[in-house]
This record gives C-alpha cells, structure tokens and sequence, in this order.
C-alpha cells in the first residue's frame, strides 16, 4: 500500500489543532483523511470507516483520548489500528498510560514535522505488514479447511480426525464387523448404451442416496468400486447390532435404486466376522480393510438374486429371529467352495 493513499482520521476538540495537523497531513501528501471533534463521534467514525492509523488528542470533552483507547481495545475489529497520541501535556504518567492502553506512540504539541512524518509513516507500515499478515493467515486456514474437507472426503471422518492429530493411523484388526457390498445389475451394458454424462449422473443420484441410508443406519460409506458401493458396520463408529443394521440398510438401498432416476436393479452381499483395517498409499491416501470376510461379503453380492439380499448362513443364525428369510441352499462361491446362503426379504 502507498503510504499516501492511507485512510487516516484526525481527532481533537480544539480546531486550531485539527488544522495544524490536517495541514502536515497534507505537505506529506496525505489527502484521505476525516476529523472529529470529541472520542464519541471518533469511534462512531472508527467503527463505520477502515482507519490506516489515528492521530487522537488526549485530553477531550465527552470522551477522552484514554476512553477512546480503552474501546479500541474492546474490540478485537479495532485494537491494531495504529493510534499516535498528539497532546500538549508533557507527562511521563500520560505517556505511560497512553502506551498500556495500546498507543502505539507518543507525540507532543507543538508538532515536530520531523518526527510526525517519521512516526506516522512507521505506524501506517506496521498497519499494512498487519493486515497482509492477517490475509495470508486467512488464506492459510481456508487452505486448511479445504485440505481438512477434502481428507473427510477421502477418509472416514473418525481416521480422518486421527490422521490429523497424530499423522499417522495404525492398522489394526477388528472383530465382528459387518461388511455390505450392493452391485449395479447390468452396469456394463448400460454403460455402452448411454452417455457419459448419464452414466456419471446416474451413479451420483443412486450413491448420494445410498450415502445418505449408510448415515441413517450408523454405517460408514469405505469405498466406491466401479458400480459397487462398500459399506461397513462396527468398525469405527459404535453400532450394537451391526450386522441387523447392514441387512436394513441393505433392504432399503435395493427400495431406493428401485424409485431412483434412472431405475436400478442391484445385488446386496452382506458378511460379519474379523477384518484387517489400514491406510495405504504415499501420495494418494486410501483407507480400506481386508480378510475373509470382506471377500465373502463381496462374493455373495455377485450370486444374489436381481433386487435381493444375500448372506451366509453363519452370519444369518445371529440375527434369524429378527429377520425374513428363505435358504437359496449350498451354492458354489468362488474360492469358497459350497456354501450354504440364505436371501433376506425383510426385518421384523
């Protein structure tokens, strides 16, 4: 900032003194400035005008010099402004007083045009190293919040908010754990058959819903694998029943895609057991978790039935009192060999 073109006011109840120092203003260059006869109506201005440095007489009617400066410092808007105390009183204890309340200098009357126009220029430049530190503080925190947002994004926000405290996450192994996958049904072919746009806008409807179910039922969204969207349960957020709240979210995803535009059929995978959970990668961080009972939730997303929800019976016999269901029997599951699945329709 060009220290001329500051914004300055000038405040003394005496007019022989504000034209003193509205002239000097003036020789120096400075033609942007206001004047006020009393403290009231200077912080009445202060407060309505951004101020590059005050010039305030000490002693005053209504509101003294001391006043003005005690508000000043009330107000956090307020307390950098540079403020040169210009007083025909020659007291140390004045002096003092002015620099406690937040002067950030001293001058006596009659001015010394020497010393005005080096103290003015010196408390303008501290104002604008303020200010500029004050905008680069800003954008570092709107840096921040974005980074922060964006690692949200990334990263369940209980891993997030660890990563951000201690910068790492350990691995760790948890137990009982409900994992869900749900499978677009013909998601190629109605790739090839549409555009690109509709294919992307699509998916964004269907999984801004299926976001939205996983937080009703106390879930956590993993991942998103091409067109099938990872869920799990009882991992980091606390869930008394994780498993009966994967089936219900599970349920009603199928009832969603069914109702969304376009009209979706799927396949839901459910599986509750022990999984490993890590953040991997350097540059590009991805939390994800691993073992048998993810593959298993992933394989039965592939052998259930258009529109239903399949598991195995293990994992079933702990929720079977509360829920639906009929036996699709032993089914071949890759890597697995036979294994007996039951398909759940409803919860009771």
């Amino acid at each position: 900032m060009d220290t001329n073109s500051a914004k300055l006011l000038i405040v003394d109840d005496d007019e022989f003194g504000r034209s003193v120092t509205s002239r000097l203003l003036q020789k120096e260059g400075y033609s942007d400035f206001d004047m006020a006869e009393n403290g009231s109506i200077a912080l009445k201005k202060i407060r309505e005008n951004d101020y590059d440095a005050i010039m305030l007489d000490v002693e005053m009617p209504e509101l003294d010099g001391f006043g003005v400066l005690e508000e000043l410092q009330k107000d956090m808007r307020l307390r950098d402004i540079p403020v040169i105390m210009i007083s025909g009183v020659d007291e140390t204890a004045s002096v003092i007083r002015c620099i406690e309340l937040g002067a950030s200098d001293y001058l006596h009357k009659p001015i010394d045009p020497v010393l005005f126009r080096a103290r003015l220029g010196s408390s303008i430049e501290k104002k604008r190293l303020q200010d500029q530190q004050r905008v680069y503080i800003s954008q570092l925190r709107e840096e921040k919040n974005r980074a922060d947002q964006l690692l949200n994004i990334i990263l369940p926000e209980v891993v997030a908010n660890e990563l951000k405290s201690m910068g790492r996450v350990p691995s760790r192994s948890y137990r009982n754990v409900s994992i869900l996958f749900c499978d677009i049904v013909n998601f190629t072919a109605y790739c090839d058959s549409h555009s690109a746009e509709n294919v992307v806008d699509g998916l964004q409807n269907l999984f801004k819903s299926f976001e939205k179910i996983t937080d009703e039922h106390g879930l956590e969204k993993i991942k998103t694998i091409g067109d099938a969207f990872m869920v799990s349960g009882g991992l980091m957020l606390a869930n008394s029943d994780p498993l009966k709240s994967a089936i219900a979210c599970g349920l009603d995803m199928i009832k969603s895609a069914a109702t969304n535009v376009p009209e979706w059929q799927v396949r839901v995978g459910i599986n509750q057991g022990d999984v490993i959970a890590g953040i991997v990668g350097h540059y590009k961080y991805q939390f994800d978790i691993w073992g048998d009972t993810v593959n298993t939730a992933a394989r039965m997303a592939k052998i259930a039935n258009v529109n239903s929800l399949a598991l195995p019976i293990k994992a079933w016999m702990s929720v079977q009192d509360s829920c639906d269901a009929r036996s699709m029997g032993q089914v071949e599951v890759k890597g697995k060999g036979k294994l007996e699945v039951v398909e759940v329709y409803d919860l009771r």
